[in-house]
């Protein structure tokens, strides 16, 4: 989301009321940023549960699929070897590298799963050059309503957002 305005709340009760009023008043693409999590913000918010478990959870069971396949074609059907009278199809030897390299897949899966969800490795966001943002690490909760929010017109959301008595509003730069 790029933020079209934002604002700056001196304690994070005051940004969770701020964040419900705006959404009771219509506005859809608010963010929230604040130096911990904000207890209700995903309710008020209206986000919806993260998709990253089942991503996770395909690309584990895929990658020890294909491990379990590799070993059958390698051992199985392409140089077939009967060692000792054991069978061609040979499962519980080949577990310990099916677990891992389903476990193997399924962390590169979280990881880049993760930083494509998150939109990293990003350098540079609008949110950054807002007066006053840097207050967000360390003790500021700030607000923010989107470019792309339908409800958003400069002058209504600006005045919608005064009358919930921020400390601080900041319009950050939007990149050309």
């Amino acid at each position: 989301m790029v933020p079209a305005i934002m604002a700056e709340f001196g304690s994070p009760d005051r940004l969770r009321d701020a964040a419900a009023r705006l959404r009771s008043a219509g506005y859809q693409r608010i963010e929230l940023y604040s130096p911990f999590p904000v207890d209700g913000a995903e309710a008020i918010l209206g986000l919806r549960r993260p998709g990253l478990p089942s991503a996770v959870l395909v690309c584990g069971l895929a990658g020890a699929a294909a491990a379990l396949w590799i070993q059958w074609f390698a051992n199985a059907w392409d140089y077939p070897l009967n060692v000792g009278g054991r069978p061609l199809l040979s499962v519980p030897a080949w577990v310990p590298v099916t677990f891992e390299i389903g476990v193997l897949t399924a962390a590169f899966g979280a990881f880049f799963g993760l930083l494509a969800r998150a939109g990293l490795p990003r350098l540079w966001h609008p949110a950054f050059t807002a007066a006053g943002f840097e207050s967000a690490s360390v003790d500021g909760y700030w607000l923010a309503v989107g470019v792309d929010d339908p409800r958003y017109d400069p002058v209504r959301t600006r005045r919608d957002i005064e009358a919930l008595g921020p400390r601080l509003i900041s319009l950050p730069e939007q990149m050309p």
